[in-house]
């Protein structure tokens, strides 16, 4: 009985060790890169064949901190990315809350059409616009570096807060009518909390975009609004490696901190059961 009892554990030991060279393998291919950005931000020689640097240093912290309109780009940052944040919930919302409980014609083509935003090269898309932002005298304005920012959040923020109402039971919507409420109480009282981890994490992804976002600013937004991103081709033609790195690190943290908040909320199961939008 023992000797019988061990064979399928023998038999599933390969298993176990590829799914362990598999994991190591991904854990790999996503920490590298990372890990290498961190070493360059701190190197002063690291020459090949050598796998480390040869030499640490933290000059390049100053450097770039001091030797680059940093302040500047990072308050442009903090400023468009709320903006373009809210102006993108206002106007996808409600396409999310239709998306989910209507029937309309042509609603698969419309959805179709809004992930074809994300289906073509975005400088191509981004020169196009600027044609038309040229004829509306929208180039270099505020309002210009919002409207090709918000390209980038249509597609997070109405299919994932669709997503989010859509897994709303439409029964409890109908008690709460039944009890009196009326649609505006019951999409307040109801639908809005069941359906905001799904909507917090749209806010969270489109603020991020908007943070990391930086060719349709550098066509729309130079010169007068430079923010973190478009500083970064700044670093890369002017500066050596380890300061673009340093300034990586920078762009980086606000994206990890937010998705570090976010992190529960992403692998709701209330949220996944909304993405069987029909």
């Amino acid at each position: 009985m023992s000797s019988l009892g061990a064979r399928p554990a023998l038999t599933r030991l390969p298993a176990r060790a590829g799914g362990a060279v598999l994991i190591a393998l991904l854990g790999a291919f996503i920490l590298g890169p990372l890990l290498t950005l961190v070493l360059w931000a701190f190197t002063q020689e690291w020459f090949y064949p050598s796998l480390l640097p040869q030499s640490l240093t933290l000059d390049w912290w100053p450097r770039v901190l001091q030797g680059t309109e940093l302040g500047s780009a990072v308050g442009w940052s903090f400023v468009f990315a709320p903006t373009v944040t809210l102006v993108s919930a206002a106007v996808c919302l409600p396409a999310a809350y239709a998306y989910a409980r209507f029937e309309f014609p042509g609603k698969r083509w419309m959805m179709m059409g809004l992930f074809a935003t994300n289906a073509f090269p975005k400088m191509g898309v981004y020169i196009a616009m600027a044609g038309i932002m040229y004829a509306l005298h929208l180039m270099g304005t505020f309002a210009g570096v919002v409207v090709v920012q918000l390209l980038n959040t249509l597609v997070v923020m109405t299919w994932i807060p669709a997503a989010a109402f859509a897994s709303v039971p439409p029964s409890l919507e109908e008690a709460a009518r039944d009890a009196g409420a009326g649609p505006i109480r019951t999409f307040l009282r109801i639908t809005l909390p069941l359906a905001s981890p799904g909507i917090l994490v749209a806010l969270i992804l489109s603020f991020l975009a908007s943070l990391d976002e930086a060719q349709g600013t550098l066509i729309v937004g130079l010169p007068r609004y430079v923010t973190m991103p478009v500083e970064m081709y700044t670093l890369v033609s002017n500066y050596p490696g380890p300061a673009t790195a340093v300034f990586a690190i920078l762009l980086t943290i606000p994206s990890l901190v937010l998705l570090a908040l976010v992190r529960r909320h992403v692998f709701s199961s209330t949220l996944a059961q909304g993405y069987r939008l029909r």
